[in-house]
């Protein structure tokens, strides 16, 4: 053993791209791994069932797995394996789909939601034993892994964020899944091409995917192993003991393991997604109208109607937009002071006769004669609103909320309008001659005499408007979603029907669209009532929480924070790593010879601590750049990152002080810091369980609470 209590291997166990010979002696302890296992799950399942009633995001994610036990199609801004798994766990333990999830605070009552909390508690008590075996494989001391292991098993935040059904708990599970994977696979690189060897390459492709299944922010874990394998590769290029053919094999079971894999797993997720939500459901509106037509109870599906429009069709027109809504008008004015007082055309996002609209001719105000022209791309048409026979109409008014456009109403009487009723169509891509099929053509409608677009703002109108969504002319002609539309419905009794079968978008259309319709949401989210939101720099100094349940002393209250004792540390050990990386790298740069022990530890500074500071810096620096509502929550998988490095760097701090001290010093040193730092954790995690396992009684304000005192910042609710 060395001074500090270490082996004294030359070096740590590197990952992939890094030197060799920096590779620890460390022999695994099962009896150690299991106990740490089992305090994970003894803390995650411990009060799993309370409260019995709805806690802030299991409105969302608990109704989307019942959406997937009743088989209705729903909308997310996520990818669906994060639901498609609490929807099997509900299904699985005898959940029927039937709870509506409505608010928080509803009581669950008779309904089974035990089994859907406890798969979220599963995977969040895997991240103990996760983060203990990659800082071992990284450190290869069984003192920081297990240093990892209670700061992340005595971490209030972490232990209430597996607790409730939330996608949080699974996205962490395939994050550190495919970190550990990428480091077990890089063990056995002196074995390439062994059965352990593709067992952990496909391993890390499998969590890679199921990272991303579950949130977009899975791309974060995505890169972090892009990188290493692109060092990996680098330094495979430059030994020269291999072949150029060798080589190439190597770079084809990389892209076979760590693109194509993932790409079909991924792929599949989605499948299957689709094959399940086959009835018509909430999420109908969100998606384009042929995406509608293969919904079961959606009114397109397995209808007939004309495949072109032309003079004389009545027709519905929806914009592409999310949630854009159909064009729509009622004999509802708009006030006055806005605009000109005219008849309001808006967006509305269901359904409504007040949708339907009459294709005419500029110069007609009824169809004439039996013969049918279609209309095609460039042509210039009328739409007159088919309830108040008003013609759609736009002037260089402002419109009421997007004060750049132009207001567009419904004007004139019975088809008898102005030459400001006319509106030429233009298909997307397309060329004059072109005809109109519904469903499929992307169309825009720009007025004649102004030149502006036909948009969808997507702001919501005041109660005047009830609460539509504006409808514009936009003088600003850059092609967008709001100015994109298609044609839904269409009747004409002087066209022949055909099925809509054959107007059914592919797999890879609906798979594209989804994702269109989940960024574009995802972009545009938006705080809920009531809802404090925080911003990135709030997050490592545990600024403020998040209130899960209940609000004042009669409720019962969880409210999601960090161990502050936990969470402090780990931004101090931040700094205090780059203490260490500075010293090492200028120490080593200068050409000095370190001895053996020195040399481990700064290989274990300067290469496996560092790929974990990466790993922070990947799932926490992005959201700067992010213009979407951020939450608290969005730093977990940061931290555990962040609280793998802490171990790391206080193992390394403390086995130095040899370089100071006697070796009996220096291993007393060693061992009281780690008791320090362990019982440091736990005493904490006792002061402020509450927070995790719920609070009945006083606030903390009061002498009586069990959080009385505990209130360290004026910004933590509890």
């Amino acid at each position: 053993m060395s001074a500090a209590g270490q082996s004294p291997g030359p070096g740590h166990r590197p990952l992939a791209g890094r030197d060799l010979s920096c590779k620890p002696g460390w022999t695994e302890q099962p009896s150690l791994l299991l106990l740490v296992t089992a305090l994970s799950f003894l803390s995650r399942f411990y009060r799993l069932a309370e409260p019995g009633h709805v806690c802030w995001d299991e409105t969302h994610f608990g109704k989307m797995g019942s959406y997937y036990i009743n088989q209705t199609f729903f909308f997310d801004v996520h990818p669906p394996l994060g639901k498609m798994l609490i929807g099997l766990a509900g299904y699985l333990t005898g959940y029927d789909g039937t709870f509506p999830f409505k608010k928080p605070g509803d009581k669950y009552e008779q309904h089974n939601y035990y089994g859907m909390r406890a798969l979220c508690a599963t995977l969040g008590s895997c991240l103990v034993p996760f983060a203990y075996l990659i800082v071992l494989e990284l450190s290869g001391s069984l003192t920081a892994a297990l240093l990892a292991a209670v700061l992340l098993l005595f971490d209030t935040g972490c232990i209430t964020i597996s607790q409730y059904i939330l996608l949080d708990p699974i996205l962490m599970f395939f994050i550190l899944g495919a970190v550990l994977s990428m480091l077990k696979f890089d063990a056995v690189k002196d074995r390439p091409f062994s059965l352990t060897w593709w067992k952990w390459l496909m391993m890390t492709g499998v969590n890679l995917s199921g990272a991303l299944g579950v949130k977009f922010v899975g791309i974060f874990v995505i890169l972090l192993v892009g990188i290493n394998t692109a060092c990996d590769l680098w330094q495979l290029l430059g030994t020269l003991n291999i072949s150029l053919v060798e080589f190439g094999k190597h770079l084809l079971a990389r892209v076979l393991c760590l693109i194509v894999l993932p790409l079909v797993f991924y792929t599949a997720l989605f499948g299957i997604h689709f094959l399940i939500l086959n009835k018509s459901g909430p999420g109908d509106g969100f998606f384009s109208s042929a995406f509608q037509s293969r919904l079961i109870g959606n009114n397109l599906h397995n209808a007939s109607m004309p495949e072109y429009i032309a003079y004389g069709s009545v027709i519905t027109v929806k914009n592409v937009r999310t949630a854009g809504g159909y064009l729509h008008s009622h004999w509802h004015l708009y006030p006055e002071g806005v605009g000109t007082r005219q008849q309001q055309v808006t967006a509305y996002l269901h359904k409504d006769n007040n949708n339907l609209w009459i294709v005419r001719k500029p110069d007609q105000t009824v169809d004439t004669g039996d013969t049918t022209q279609y209309i095609r791309h460039g042509n210039v048409f009328r739409l007159e609103h088919k309830e108040t026979s008003r013609n759609m109409h736009s002037h260089q008014h402002e419109a009421p909320l997007t004060k750049k456009h132009f207001q567009v109403t419904g004007y004139g009487i019975n088809g008898t309008g102005d030459s400001n009723d006319f509106w030429r169509i233009e298909v997307v891509g397309g060329q004059n001659g072109d005809l109109i099929k519904v469903l499929r053509s992307k169309v825009r409608l720009i007025h004649v005499a102004t030149g502006c677009v036909l948009c969808s703002s997507g702001k919501t109108l005041p109660k005047w408007g009830w609460e539509q969504v504006e409808v514009s002319c936009s003088p600003y002609l850059k092609e967008t979603p709001n100015s994109l539309w298609n044609i839904e419905d269409h009747v004409n009794a002087k066209l022949q029907n055909i099925s809509l079968e054959v107007l059914k978008p592919s797999f890879l259309e609906i798979l594209f669209e989804s994702h269109v319709v989940m960024i574009r949401g995802n972009s545009g989210l938006k705080p809920k009532d009531n809802e404090l939101t925080s911003k990135p720099w709030h997050w490592p100094v545990n600024y403020q929480g998040l209130r899960f349940s209940g609000t004042n002393e009669t409720e019962y209250r969880v409210y999601l924070l960090g161990n502050p004792v936990i969470w402090w540390l780990n931004l101090s050990s931040l700094i205090l790593y780059m203490i260490l990386l500075s010293i090492a790298s200028i120490y080593l740069q200068r050409g000095y010879k370190p001895a053996p022990c020195v040399r481990e530890r700064a290989c274990i500074i300067r290469n496996g601590a560092r790929q974990v500071l990466l790993g922070w810096l990947l799932h926490y620096l992005p959201f700067y750049l992010m213009g979407r509502i951020l939450y608290y929550h969005h730093y977990f998988p940061a931290m555990l990152f962040s609280s793998m490095l802490t171990a790391i760097t206080w193992h390394v701090l403390l086995q130095s002080s040899d370089l100071l001290l006697r070796p009996e010093a220096a291993q007393r040193i060693y061992s009281a810091g780690m008791m320090f730092l362990v019982l440091g954790c736990v005493y904490s995690f006792y002061l402020f369980h509450p927070l995790s396992y719920g609070m009945i009684g006083p606030l903390a304000q009061d002498p009586r609470s069990p959080m009385a005192g505990l209130r360290w910042l004026d910004s933590w609710e509890f």
